[in-house]
């Protein structure tokens, strides 16, 4: 016959082992990180930017921002990839809500810079279904995800309406190719 008692004092014992170890974290270090660290700067028409590195971009044009991405150099660039959002936070209920608006790609004259341009963002379609909880706010995107490949040699430039914003992540490729045979 086996004790419960026995066996119910190995589960506490576990636990307690378990949520004791997990509590002890360190600090993580940015190199310890999957993703490099990425430097982003927002300038207006009123505050534009000084740097050398952008002075052939347009400055934003009036109730626009320019949105600045900058990647650090690494060795092994072909491993990343940049996913860009495009979006605004809104209050929204149960329903799947998304925004509309044209994204452009425009090409700096002479230069042949690629940018991305947002003009106008309104609100697009959303699903019909009944709702009992209150509403939240929540990020709503723009059309799909923007992923390019990663390229430090000149920082990525989008311009947006002011009331709204952008948001990345950084995607790593950490295995190797296989072959189809």
């Amino acid at each position: 016959m086996i004790n419960t008692s026995h066996i119910m004092a190995g589960f506490i014992g576990l636990s307690m082992t378990v949520s004791g170890s997990a509590m002890a974290t360190s600090p993580i270090e940015q190199e310890q990180l999957n993703t490099p660290a990425v430097q982003t700067e927002v300038f207006t028409q009123s505050h534009p930017s000084t740097s050398d590195q952008i002075n052939m971009f347009p400055v934003a044009a009036s109730g626009m921002q320019q949105h600045v991405i900058t990647l650090p150099k690494l060795a092994n660039e072909d491993d990343f990839l940049l996913e860009i959002q495009i979006g605004q936070n809104k209050l929204v209920d149960c329903n799947r809500h998304r925004l509309m608006g044209d994204v452009q790609t425009v090409t700096v004259e002479g230069w042949g810079y690629d940018y991305v341009k947002v003009d106008n963002v309104m609100s697009g379609p959303s699903t019909m279904m009944m709702c009992k909880d209150p509403k939240t706010t929540q990020f709503v995107m723009l059309g799909e995800s923007i992923k390019v490949n990663y390229d430090s040699r000149l920082p990525k430039i989008f311009y947006l309406p002011e009331n709204t914003e952008l948001r990345y992540r950084i995607w790593r490729a950490d295995s190797p190719f296989t072959f189809s045979k």
